[in-house]
């Protein structure tokens, strides 16, 4: 079964500071080296090193930085046959400056071109499979079929009828009652804490049953950092607790966990497994520096539990 992983890939350019600085402020810098990154590509990344198999689709210009974003896709072991081409695009770079354990992120804006999607990829993706990616980029889905153009919400349901589960990493950004006709349906529907209050305007995982069940979501997932993770189908509230680390870049700890997560469900895990499976990935990724310090096969990802339970 292959997992289909649609979003981005950059160039992470890392820098370090003692403060943000504020409005009409100054401060300085300090500039380490850069890595490839990009959150969904990170993900693509984790799953393939769990021992998935997974496809990578982007939209990047025709520079050596994209060819190198690519090849460094391939060398991981992700495959990359269905990528799309625009000579036009701005190169794919996030700006990331670490400060008091945290991350912010700046990402060059590459505008919400149409993605094309050749027949050939529309056809891997009309197999079963899971599909991890974010509303930025379903809203940009295009194909060209015989009955005429396929898209956006209309090809994600076509995807669905074809047995593509989605899982959709919604991050700090939320989603508002016009995602909906993405999100119906959907298996899973990752938050972080900023992301699942801006959403629903609390904190409260149990007062969104309702929404799951009229949405026909499988679960709704909130990550919360260092307090671990915890999900909801509606009826079941489940929960797992994160693991006590010395933090040294938290950029990629959510990508680690959805790649993982991901990863389990293809392996036909119970969600209760997958959750503290991928909450274990995520933790043991933030005591690594880099975007995909998460990069594990599963027996190591075990050891580190098992050793951390132990402790």
């Amino acid at each position: 079964m292959t997992a289909f992983f649609i979003g981005d890939v950059a160039l992470d350019e890392y820098y370090t500071a003692d403060r943000w600085p504020g409005r009409a402020d100054k401060g300085m810098v300090q500039e380490l080296p850069a890595e490839i990154g990009g959150s969904i590509a990170n993900a693509a990344v984790v799953h393939t090193a769990l021992g998935g198999e997974t496809q990578f689709i982007s939209l990047l210009n025709d520079s050596p930085l994209s060819q190198r974003l690519v090849d460094d896709l391939r060398q991981n072991g992700v495959g990359v046959d269905h990528m799309l081409i625009d000579p036009a695009l701005a190169e794919s770079r996030n700006l990331i400056f670490l400060i008091d354990g945290e991350h912010v992120v700046l990402t060059v804006d590459m505008g919400e071109q149409p993605m094309w999607l050749t027949p050939a990829t529309l056809a891997a993706l009309r197999q079963p499979g899971f599909l991890y990616t974010t509303l930025y980029r379903v809203r940009r889905l295009h194909s060209q079929t015989e009955e005429g153009v396929l898209k956006q919400a209309d090809l994600l349901s076509d995807l669905r009828r074809h047995g593509r589960r989605a899982i959709f990493d919604l991050d700090v950004g939320g989603c508002t009652p016009e995602d909906m006709p993405y999100l119906t349906g959907a298996d899973v529907v990752i938050f972080n804490q900023v992301g699942f209050n801006a959403a629903f305007g609390h904190d409260d995982m149990v007062r969104i049953g309702g929404w799951i069940r009229d949405h026909e979501i499988g679960w709704v997932v909130r990550t919360m950092a260092a307090d671990g993770a915890e999900a909801f189908d509606g009826e079941t509230r489940l929960q797992a607790a994160g693991y006590p680390v010395n933090v040294v870049d938290v950029t990629g700890a959510g990508d680690t966990f959805g790649g993982a997560l991901t990863w389990c469900l293809t392996q036909g895990r119970s969600f209760v497994e997958a959750l503290d499976f991928s909450i274990a990935a995520a933790s043991r990724s933030v005591t690594i520096r880099g975007p995909r310090g998460g990069k594990a096969g599963a027996d190591v990802v075990l050891a580190w539990r098992k050793e951390k339970r132990n402790l």
